[in-house]
């Protein structure tokens, strides 16, 4: 008997136009987990505002990146479940989904039912837990399983923020670059309302979230705060690399409004380019495999905002995308 391994990741538009743009962004914020207000005002917000005003301008970005193999995020994804399949060899399957889009969870575990699996391992690509990508797939999973006859085990992974061969993944992928090169390090995760947060720790912590001091140490409480599991993530990087106190900052990105997580990425990388920074390296350890928000919203609207500032070159350190130490933590995860 076989096991199962599902990769998940976000998902994608088939094409960087505004139609194919509008179709992903139209699935994707009607998630009630990622725009979570009542389903009228979401259902008007989303497709009447958002989605038709937006489609045009996110479409234009995403064709900056577009490769003549389509979507990063997508080729990327495809060549990881490959060399994990590779890796693990015959006694697994290995099946990649998106959240959003295509290939769908629906049509991959119907897929992956036929085969009549013992185990199937679900990992989700998002290293912090956060409700609106870790918890909304999580929860499609099981939707999509509930009505099976037969139920076989399954292995969750909700959350690797910490997990040593991630991180010593990452840490493979720093060494690429010279540290004592650059002024300054800038650990980029993505943002998120600040009201999901503390949604979270009301759920799980018995509402002792204080968006501070809280998130300093990783306890039983805060495990699941996708703010505390960002900061654990940075304290380990930084650690592994040894960098000093003052020389890195951990801040989010792709903020909507000033009620989003803080400190916010390209108010930082503003403040590095006016003190005097020419130099910064980026990581941005929450996404897996590159894509719109690394490749262009770092490497190039960060680094206009840094020249804009008096900086001089804004480096952007690759995600993990199918590297073989990203290969070998996915394969230490199914024994966990």
């Amino acid at each position: 008997m076989k096991q199962a391994v599902l990769l998940i990741n976000l998902g994608t538009p088939e094409a960087p136009t505004p139609a194919k743009v509008g179709k992903y962004l139209t699935q994707f914020l009607n998630d009630k987990r990622v725009i979570d207000i009542n389903a009228i005002g979401r259902f008007m917000l989303v497709n009447m505002i958002i989605v038709p005003f937006r489609s045009f301008k996110s479409s234009k970005l995403y064709s900056h990146i577009w490769t003549k193999e389509g979507s990063p995020l997508m080729t990327n994804s495809i060549l990881l479940k490959e060399k994990l399949q590779k890796k693990l060899g015959n006694d697994f399957v290995v099946e990649l989904a998106m959240r959003y889009q295509q290939p769908s969870i629906k049509n991959v575990l119907e897929k992956l039912r036929q085969q009549r699996p013992d185990k199937i391992h679900i990992i989700p690509l998002y290293p912090q837990y956060a409700s609106s990508s870790t918890g909304s797939t999580i929860e499609e999973v099981l939707n999509q399983i509930k009505g099976w006859e037969v139920i076989p085990n399954l292995n969750i992974v909700a959350k690797f923020h910490q997990h040593p061969k991630f991180i010593e993944a990452l840490v493979k992928q720093a060494k690429k670059y010279d540290m004592a090169a650059y002024d300054h390090v800038l650990f980029s995760y993505h943002g998120l309302p600040e009201r999901q947060i503390l949604k979270a720790s009301a759920h799980y912590g018995g509402n002792t979230c204080q968006m501070g001091a809280c998130c300093n140490s990783l306890t039983a409480n805060n495990q699941y705060c996708y703010r505390a599991n960002c900061f654990e993530t940075t304290r380990q990087l930084v650690k592994a690399l040894n960098l000093p106190e003052g020389k890195y900052t951990t801040a989010f990105q792709s903020r909507l409004d000033q009620k989003w997580l803080q400190p916010f990425s390209d108010k930082v990388v503003e403040g590095l380019g006016k003190s005097g920074a020419k130099k910064v390296l980026v990581f941005s350890p929450a996404f897996v495999a590159d894509c719109l928000e690394t490749i262009y919203e770092i490497g190039t609207e960060y680094e206009e905002i840094f020249k804009h500032n008096g900086g001089h070159e804004i480096k952007l350190v690759e995600s993990l995308n199918a590297n073989d130490e990203w290969v070998e933590a996915l394969q230490a995860m199914l024994n966990n």
